[in-house]
């Protein structure tokens, strides 16, 4: 039996029933996606309610950690489910994955919030995304498997692009129904209890997810590989062996490390920069964000199909060049158009902390119980919180650390050894005398609705998921022609979630780190810049060019 026999689809277009299967494989994919991309979308909202022990700015970047749980162990989900895949079908794997992925989400729609049961709140919470992330691990290398396997010779790029759509599809549903959900309740009701609302509507799409995947056929290929006894035994070890090691880390530094730094700075960090950073508020964020993914989504399609044209490699890496070289542009025209206010206080009175640099530390407080009280950390935490961009300049050793806000200073204060009442008193004194002095000096608090520009910061929106496009559209099908058939699923999960799930999923936790740490409200975006051209170098050295190469081996 050969790759063309009845077990393997004919050269041309598909059957109407192949369709069917690679339909209904992607919508329940999109559903998947969706239940993932809910907590990403709240995470503001989760920060308050699951992390509100600590200080804001600690308990958003708690929350962003809470959300990159879910990825750091999705590399440990693809080897297991992976090796399942490879081992027992691509099928019934994924019909697992979805079930773990449901009921986790759902369960959070139901979890009790910090206020009502303390500590144990943000770790079952933890614990959930940790379910999530296993579950997607082995998620996405069989759906990607599964379609690339029923596909035809010429056609894989363009057919595994709709599988490539469902990730953005899943995060355009989740921004959809909670937008609906604000608008139809009111941002205080929203934020109060109705955020639970899109996590308990995932019990439904479990249900509908679930009975799509018990209507699917195995992938051709693997029925034809186990009939021939070709199978492996030991999916995993044998991906692990020599050259296909060496192929699977090349392939996380020189494709999936890139595009997913690419995707997450494109969809992610944007969104949470429009909000966290510019102060816009999160309807018109979300709704900015879902316009730009409907105008950029059609375009995974083109850059799949046209990846079977002219090869995946070079769109990959070509997407990831265009986003280190423009990134910097893009964020600070987003900044300049979605709220010029910010920019032109910064321009006009800039933030200065004068400060002993002996007594500065990092901002970002790993276990949320640490204490500041040295002036320095006290002045720049409080502009890390505010949101304001600044600088610190060296003062005489010693001295008392304060704000120069344009031609006003704010003397700040050391806490040690005052009392809890007299830090009270003094944060407070501070708090508003700072508070007075930023919007004097015309620091918004949010960004004016009726100064942004809806049209230009859409196209820069645009440009963004573009970038995405360009890198994920190809994807699929690049990793799927890589590996042989026996450890297909395995090692082209291995590498995608390792690339995804750490250097992507850690994206916006690294970048809000890095910009509490030194106040500049762009320096998050040199660590998407360093990764995406260490993939463009790999990539560009290492890594071999495919184009509907034969997978049937």
């Amino acid at each position: 039996m050969n790759a063309t026999t009845a077990n393997h689809p004919p050269q041309g277009e598909l059957t109407k029933g192949h369709k069917r299967v690679i339909f209904a494989s992607s919508l329940g994919t999109v559903f998947e996606w969706y239940d993932f991309y809910l907590y990403g979308s709240l995470a503001a909202i989760i920060a308050k309610q699951f992390f509100s022990g600590v200080n804001e700015t600690t308990g958003f970047i708690f929350a962003l950690l809470a959300f990159a749980a879910g990825f750091a162990v999705r590399p440990f989900g693809a080897a297991f489910f992976g090796s399942l895949g490879d081992r027992i079908g691509r099928k019934y794997t994924f019909l697992v994955t979805i079930v773990i992925m449901g009921l986790s989400t759902f369960i959070v729609g139901i979890l009790p919030t910090y206020a009502s049961i303390g500590l144990a709140a943000p770790v079952i919470l933890i614990i959930l995304r940790l379910a999530q992330g296993l579950a997607l691990g082995g998620e996405y290398g069989g759906a990607a498997t599964y379609v690339a396997e029923h596909a035809p010779h010429g056609k894989r790029g363009l057919y595994t692009s709709f599988i490539q759509t469902t990730a953005t599809l899943g995060l355009f549903l989740s921004l959809l129904v909670i937008l609906g959900c604000r608008m139809a309740l009111g941002n205080e009701t929203f934020e109060d209890w109705g955020w639970r609302i899109p996590f308990l509507v995932s019990i439904v799409l479990l249900g509908i997810s679930v009975w799509i995947r018990l209507q699917l056929s195995e992938s051709p290929l693997f029925q034809q590989m186990k009939a021939e006894g070709k199978g492996s035994k030991k999916p995993f070890r044998d991906s692990m062996k020599g050259g296909n090691l060496g192929l699977m880390l090349l392939v996380l530094l020189g494709a999936t490390a890139g595009q997913a730094v690419v995707w997450y700075g494109g969809q992610f960090y944007s969104l949470f920069f429009l909000t966290q950073a510019l102060k816009v508020d999160g309807t018109t964020a979300n709704l900015l964000i879902a316009a730009a993914l409907a105008l950029a989504t059609p375009f995974f399609i083109v850059f799949g199909w046209l990846s079977d044209k002219i090869g995946r490699k070079k769109i990959i890496l070509a997407g990831c060049f265009l986003a280190a070289v423009t990134y910097f542009p893009i964020f600070k025209g987003l900044t300049h158009f979605a709220n010029p206010a910010i920019e032109e206080a910064r321009q006009n009175s800039p933030a200065v902390v004068h400060a002993d640099p002996a007594t500065c530390s990092f901002q970002f407080d790993p276990i949320g119980k640490k204490v500041f009280t040295n002036s320095c950390d006290i002045a720049a935490a409080a502009l890390a919180k505010a949101g304001i961009p600044y600088e610190i300049v060296p003062a005489a050793p010693g001295s008392i650390a304060r704000i120069s806000i344009g031609g006003t200073d704010v003397e700040a204060y050391d806490a040690a050894g005052l009392s809890k009442e007299e830090v009270k008193s003094r944060a407070d004194a501070f708090t508003k005398l700072l508070k007075t002095t930023l919007t004097s000096a015309g620091y918004p608090e949010k960004a004016d609705l009726e100064r942004i520009n809806i049209p230009a910061t859409l196209f820069l929106l645009w440009v963004l998921v573009i970038y995405v496009t360009m890198v994920y559209g190809p994807i699929a099908a690049y990793l799927v022609e890589l590996f042989p058939t026996r450890i297909r699923y395995t090692s082209m999960s291995l590498p995608y979630h390792i690339g995804n799930g750490w250097f992507g999923g850690f994206l916006p936790t690294i970048s809000f780190a890095l910009v509490a740490a030194t106040g500049n409200m762009y320096f998050g975006l040199w660590y998407p810049i360093g990764v995406a051209i260490m993939t463009v170098v790999v990539g560009g050295l290492f890594l071999r060019e495919t184009k509907d190469d034969d997978i049937s081996k």
